[in-house]
């Protein structure tokens, strides 16, 4: 059976079949960039969707999430430079409006589409300019244009996020393209994020949520910039059955390959959200091993990456380990201070709760001037394991949220 593409970043993007793609510029921001993107199947998808838990839920979402829940989806409609959220009775109206505009367009029944928003919360959305740019959207659609949508739901990313894989089922080549917007406000669950994956395999749609769900929760569910969770976000998945494939159904070889290439898919999406946020110089992976249980060990994970203390450190390139060992005293989880183990990539700098000296130190310190590198600790409690990700805090991510109302 073959095995999911390795390659982390494609040259170049391979057309999925059955979809297409279009960007356009409505005028929603202010630099003149393209500001508003659609994705659409030729026929309606299976779908599945992801959404932000933050209690305060933008209008797109609650126009959406209904819609996704059907198992059905045609198209998405997404415009970035405004967030439609927080924009009371108004807000839905516009979303409805907008929605309405390109099922005309598109000549399909409305609720095949998905909306969703980013940007600026509080401000009314500019309607009329986003339906106004929904004929253009509509006749520049192309296969090969989902790099041009990942350009254009940026908002102060400093550049776009796909990634893509290829299975063979039964003969069959098929592709799952993910694109992905994300920088600033980074935090399960999720994180400010949308994030788009786009397959042409036939696949059980009872497959299609758990496998979505257990994807995120090991990609974008573990990353952290600022601790700060959005209102807009949401991860969909349409999968249009193009490729012809035999059916791919739960419990199957085949649907494990699926779940594989797509975690790669949106675990290379969520690292290049890491690696991008807003201001960082390092992307960190932290290791937590030996905790009495794989919750436990997320739990601990993400307090050390949250740890304000700890990201100005590994911006400071100070292998201050004391930092790290603090933010996992205080996560609600079990520890023994004396058994806790602490590592920079290789280097060890904690073995059984005391330092291993200051030379063991120095060698982290050149580890932490690294752009990319691991935090390994130890509880060496149980078996229990897990990864997250997280970003340095830098003064230009202060600079960039003191000039950017969000």
């Amino acid at each position: 059976m073959s095995t999911p593409i390795t390659t982390q970043i494609a040259t170049s993007i391979l057309n999925v079949k059955g979809f297409t793609f279009a960007a356009a510029e409505a005028g929603i921001k202010s630099s003149g960039r393209n500001d508003c993107a659609l994705i659409r199947s030729n026929i309606p998808a299976a779908c599945a969707g992801v959404f932000t838990k933050n209690k305060v839920i933008a209008a797109p979402l609650i126009v959406s999430k209904p819609r996704i829940a059907t198992g059905l989806c045609q198209a998405v409609l997404i415009n970035s430079g405004n967030a439609n959220a927080c924009t009371g009775a108004a807000g839905l109206e516009h979303a409805q409006q907008s929605s309405a505009v390109l099922a005309a367009e598109l000549q399909i029944d409305e609720g095949l589409i998905a909306l969703a928003s980013t940007g600026v919360i509080g401000v009314p959305l500019p309607v009329e300019r986003l339906t106004a740019a929904v004929p253009a959207l509509c006749s520049a659609r192309s296969a090969d244009q989902a790099e041009a949508v990942a350009e254009a739901i940026m908002t102060t990313d400093g550049f776009s996020k796909t990634s893509q894989r290829t299975i063979v089922v039964a003969g069959k080549s098929c592709q799952i393209l993910g694109v992905a917007k994300g920088a600033g406000m980074i935090h399960p669950n999720m994180a400010t994020m949308l994030g788009f994956v786009m397959t042409d395999i036939s696949i059980d749609p009872a497959v299609l949520q758990p496998a979505l769900t257990h994807a995120v929760d090991d990609s974008f569910n573990s990353i952290t910039v600022d601790g700060d969770t959005s209102t807009n976000d949401m991860v969909l998945i349409l999968a249009n059955g193009a490729a012809e494939n035999e059916m791919v159904v739960a419990g199957s070889d085949e649907a494990q390959l699926f779940q594989t290439a797509l975690n790669e898919v949106l675990l290379d999406l969520a690292k290049m959200i890491v690696s991008d946020g807003e201001g960082a110089t390092k992307l960190v992976q932290i290791q937590l091993t030996g905790a009495t249980d794989a919750a436990q060990a997320k739990i601990a994970a993400r307090s050390v990456a949250t740890s304000s203390l700890v990201k100005t450190a590994f911006f400071g390139e100070d292998a201050n380990w004391g930092r790290i060992i603090a933010a996992v005293g205080y996560a609600d989880v079990d520890v023994d201070p004396n058994k806790i183990d602490i590592f920079f990539d290789d280097i060890q700098v904690v073995a059984e709760g005391i330092t291993t000296g200051a030379q063991q130190e120095e060698l982290a310190t050149k580890v932490l001037k690294q752009a990319e590198f691991s935090v390994r600790i130890n509880l060496n409690l149980g078996q229990g394991c897990a990864d997250y990700y997280t970003s340095d805090l830098t003064y230009e991510y202060v600079k960039i949220n003191a000039d950017y109302r969000t």
